[in-house]
């Protein structure tokens, strides 16, 4: 092989610089821009998960927390109590999710509005367990998978919120069963920590909560494809709803938007 010239030398650093620049560009158009790329992509890929932390979707596990009554509630690990976290909901005891920890400390999810409530506890005031269930409600497919370590295991067809009456986006969870007001909404109705946006007031309950119930009137407009028929709650054909007769407390609830 000849020895390079000095012109030779200088073509391949152009070169070198071009295709650096070119990279470069390709990273700030399709990654986000430089370094941080690959971690913006995984936080986007894990809809609710706490502070955008990197981890499997759905998870395969969650930790949840049942309280020991009524106990005190902070804003972060260490301050002054802000409340109490209510030891029951509906006269359903509170079964709630863990999403972060510190020391003698656990970040919960709470049922109460507004949607994305959260506090800290002191862990001596709960007694914790596990779900390996998980819940997501795709809005743009109008269709409810059921995951078990995080595999899915089942998916359904559902009716969901109207334009008008959406169904909200986030990350909610299995708050309690209570029993249908008539037999239209199915064996049971499966309460979330969602609550409408367009409602405040349902019905004269004094809230408008989420829940999961069997079709109602609406059987039909379900069908095999979903159909946004409800005033915010997801409706699922009775056959679908018994397959999440199981599926314990606190367990998450991922909705995403359409």
């Amino acid at each position: 092989m000849k020895p390079r010239t000095r012109r030779d030398i200088v073509a391949a650093v152009a070169a070198l610089g071009l295709l650096a620049l070119f990279g470069l560009v390709l990273g700030l158009v399709f990654g986000g821009g430089g370094r941080t790329a690959p971690a913006t992509r995984r936080a986007a890929g894990h809809p609710g998960r706490a502070g955008g932390t990197a981890g499997p979707f759905p998870p395969a596990v969650t930790l949840v927390a049942a309280t020991h009554g009524a106990i005190p509630k902070f804003a972060q690990p260490g301050g002054p109590q802000t409340g109490k976290v209510p030891g029951s909901w509906h006269q359903a005891p509170s079964v709630l999710p863990v999403i972060a920890k510190r020391p003698g400390w656990l970040k919960l999810r709470l049922a109460q509005r507004p949607n994305g409530s959260t506090a800290w506890v002191l862990s001596r005031d709960v007694t914790l367990s596990t779900t390996h269930y998980s819940i997501v409600l795709d809005l743009a497919t109008t269709r409810l998978s059921l995951y078990r370590g995080g595999h899915k295991i089942f998916s359904a067809p559902v009716g969901i919120g109207t334009r008008r009456f959406p169904t909200p986006t986030g990350t909610f969870f299995a708050a309690f069963l209570a029993r249908p007001p008539i037999p239209a909404y199915g064996a049971f109705v499966m309460v979330t920590s969602a609550h409408s946006s367009g409602i405040t007031n349902w019905d004269k309950s004094g809230d408008a909560m989420v829940a999961i119930h069997g079709p109602l009137f609406s059987g039909r407009q379900i069908g095999t494809t979903g159909a946004r028929v409800s005033h915010g709650c997801i409706r699922m054909q009775e056959k679908d709803l018994l397959r999440l007769r199981d599926l314990p407390m606190g367990s998450p609830i991922f909705i995403r938007p359409s």
